[in-house]
């Protein structure tokens, strides 16, 4: 079974301040949906359908459900899609013309997926979660795999957290090439910090609302395992505001000339800004995550509305 996803580079990241850290970035926004997704919801499409699946149903605020909609082509089989009405025409259109039926449900990720999962219980198709499955962990471990084989090994690996999929699969990589000393520094804006506000009252938490221009990080509460990985190995949380994450957008379009999103802004703003997160850690890769719900004029308005 050959995997869907591409093994993309990873290079020292430019454009940072002299800190005296070296500073290497993986760059999954290079995959063919434009974001990491497609490692885990390729591997988990292809293993439901030699388990039976024929039919599949996704929910998804866009990079999931493009994800999906690109791996069920690749498969041949058919995809649902369930977006909120908040994802952005464009990326209704894309999903679309991947040949995937898209269907509209209330305004926030939670209510998208609650029809999804509807449809799935109803026998109708196969639920492939964004982010809370082992095969999608899986497949996101191959990350790892690639950075290992890289070398040399981080100290530490900076992600976006929304609903935790990355992360896990980050974790899960981590164990099986034995870096186990590798600390994972979990990323969120302040409007979507579900993980951060779980490891402070030690159990997981579910915001009563999500306040982010990072869409894709717009997750009440994080995957069971995600919290769960932080009873067990090194995760250090790490809070920013969206002005952060806009702004590390724009820098980085300019050092890399790769368009990304804010969900991967966030993650982009520690190595900008020095972070005080990173200060203990002499080698740190950061993933690039990607991201394909935005274009150059909402990066354009997002820099206006923050004045960045």
């Amino acid at each position: 079974m050959d995997p869907l996803h591409l093994v993309t580079p990873y290079w020292p990241h430019r454009g940072l301040p002299a800190t005296g850290r070296e500073t290497w970035v993986k760059m999954d926004a290079h995959q063919p949906t434009g974001s990491f997704k497609i490692r885990g919801i390729g591997l988990l499409c292809q293993r439901l359908q030699v388990e039976g699946a024929q039919r599949f149903v996704c929910s998804s605020g866009g990079n999931a459900g493009l994800a999906a909609a690109y791996a069920a082509r690749a498969i041949g089989a058919p995809m649902t899609v369930v977006l909120p009405s908040t994802t952005p025409d464009f990326m209704r259109e894309r999903i679309a013309a991947l040949g995937a039926e898209v269907l509209i449900e209330g305004d926030v990720w939670d209510a998208a997926d609650a029809l999804a999962q509807a449809i799935a219980g109803r026998g109708e198709a196969a639920y492939v979660s964004p982010f809370n499955h082992p095969y999608l962990w899986e497949g996101h471990a191959s990350l790892v795999d690639e950075i290992a084989q890289a070398g040399p090994a981080p100290d530490a690996i900076v992600v976006a957290v929304g609903g935790g999929g990355l992360m896990c699969g980050v974790a899960e990589g981590l164990e099986r090439n034995g870096l186990k000393h590798t600390a994972i520094v979990a990323v969120e804006t302040k409007g979507a910090a579900s993980l951060a506000r779980s490891i402070e009252a030690g159990e997981p938490i579910t915001l009563d609302r999500i306040d982010t221009v990072a869409s894709s990080l717009a997750a009440r509460r994080v995957a069971d395992q995600a919290f769960a990985w932080t009873q067990t190995r090194t995760v250090v949380p790490a809070v920013v505001s969206d002005a952060d994450a806009v702004r590390a957008c724009l820098r980085f379009a300019d050092d890399h000339q790769t368009v990304v999103e804010p969900a991967c802004g966030a993650a982009l703003s520690l190595a900008y800004d020095d972070h005080p997160a990173l200060k203990p850690y002499a080698r740190v890769a950061v993933v690039a995550c990607g991201g394909v719900v935005t274009s150059l004029e909402k990066l354009a308005g997002w820099k206006a509305q923050f004045g960045v």
